[in-house]
């Protein structure tokens, strides 16, 4: 199960690299950084992106232990499907019908982050720009709920944990080409990638009602093992 996991993140974490170049990429691209030697400059664009990896890692650490209070089969079932149906409505909300979908914890979540990161941008040095990479990990974002509904689902703290840094490490390669290379990679292809983004968004969410079905396909919907009660002997 947990192999299974983390190949899944990564190759989440992979597509959604190309949508975080468009939401994430400016502020990559604002890292007060250019004022550093070289090696600096290196080092504080990784200690931004495995600040990101760290807080998703802690993320999913808070995910399976709630997804450990559901260890029971049907209870596991139900929460895949409901899930599932939320990051679908949500990418029909969200990009087809172009409407914002958000609770407003969430806008008061994101409003106070970003208090925070005007505060690192404006005191860089290198832990900064880790502190920096943690916090915009829990700005709002389509790809990462789908990282979050998913690992929910599962039954374990270590694969949930594992799910969530793989997920992280998966985008760590565009975003690091970002941060390094800067204004040279503002190419249209960009737009064009992340106009695939609600389509992924959406086969996520049929995924996770298929897993939740439990209809014995392998990867796609494997069979989960209802809870039974065992009486000890004396």
């Amino acid at each position: 199960m947990i192999t299974q996991a983390i190949l899944t993140g990564f190759a989440l974490g992979s597509f959604s690299s190309l949508h975080c170049i468009g939401m994430c990429g400016p502020i990559a691209l604002s890292l007060p950084n250019m004022h550093l030697p070289l090696w600096q400059q290196r080092v504080s664009a990784l200690l931004y992106n495995l600040g990101r990896v760290i807080t998703y890692s802690l993320i999913g650490a808070v995910l399976g232990l709630l997804g450990r209070q559901f260890q029971m089969g049907q209870i596991q079932q139900i929460i895949s499907i409901v899930m599932g149906v939320l990051v679908l409505s949500y990418a029909v909300h969200h990009y087809f019908i172009k409407k914002s979908w958000q609770p407003r914890f969430l806008d008061a979540i994101h409003q106070q982050v970003q208090k925070i990161m005007i505060h690192l941008l404006q005191s860089p040095t290198l832990s900064s720009f880790l502190l920096l990479g943690m916090a915009n990990a829990l700005l709002p974002c389509g790809m990462v709920y789908v990282a979050l509904a998913s690992a929910l689902s599962f039954m374990d703290i270590e694969v949930s944990i594992a799910f969530m840094a793989a997920f992280g490490i998966g985008t760590l390669p565009l975003m690091l080409l970002v941060s390094m290379l800067g204004n040279t990679l503002r190419m249209p292809i960009r737009a064009n990638l992340r106009k695939a983004t609600p389509y992924m968004i959406s086969i996520m969410g049929m995924l996770l009602i298929l897993r939740g079905l439990n209809l014995n396909i392998p990867y796609l919907s494997p069979s989960i093992q209802h809870a039974s009660t065992v009486v000890p002997c004396h």
